[in-house]
């Protein structure tokens, strides 16, 4: 048994980033437990846009922008540096998905955009055991930083007793108004404009 209460770890150990669940943001040697929501995730291109007090922030396109696209969308924002050098964005294909977090106890956005991580979910999705990607749990540990970083997905059956706990909060969370698709226009998913 810990010595910090289950919410007190998930708090002090979260690596959860409020409504927002970020591969990138694990630590390293870090895990943890999730449930998918909904088996449709929103599909989108995204890129960075650093303003000029050093802040940021994504800016995403349902379709594969140009550079001009990306600067017309980014305004007064400078769009990060692509592999291409002066002149060119970097743009990544991501995709967002409700899902239920163990660690926080609560529904988020997961939002992947690395490939590894796409490639292990949608090889899974194709084995015959896994049809239904609803009814599993998965774990997804971070190794390593920078360059070297290296995500594992796994599958693993649900934690007994847990459904009841993840359908009421996904319930609540919809009866609120959530809506993935307001991550298009920058908008929080869980709050209706």
């Amino acid at each position: 048994m810990g010595f910090l209460s289950t919410k007190a770890s998930a708090t002090v150990n979260s690596s959860s980033g409020g409504a927002y669940l970020n591969p990138s943001k694990l630590t390293d040697g870090g895990s943890v437990r999730f449930a998918l929501l909904s088996d449709t995730p929103l599909e989108f291109y995204e890129s960075w846009g650093t303003a000029a007090d050093g802040s940021s922030k994504p800016f995403r396109f349902d379709y594969e922008p140009t550079y001009e696209d990306v600067v017309t969308e980014m305004g007064t924002y400078s769009p990060r540096e692509g592999r291409g050098g002066p002149g060119t964005a970097d743009i990544k294909f991501c995709i967002a998905i409700p899902v239920f977090n163990y660690e926080a106890g609560a529904v988020q956005v997961m939002s992947i955009s690395q490939k590894s991580i796409l490639r292990e979910l949608d090889a899974i999705s194709q084995e015959e055991d896994y049809t239904n990607l609803l009814e599993w749990d998965f774990t997804l540990s971070k190794k390593g930083s920078g360059l070297t970083t290296e995500y594992k997905l796994r599958p693993a059956p649900r934690k007994k007793g847990a459904d009841t706990t993840i359908n009421a909060a996904w319930e609540e969370t919809k009866s609120t108004g959530f809506d993935l698709d307001r991550l298009l226009t920058g908008s929080n998913p869980f709050k209706p404009e």
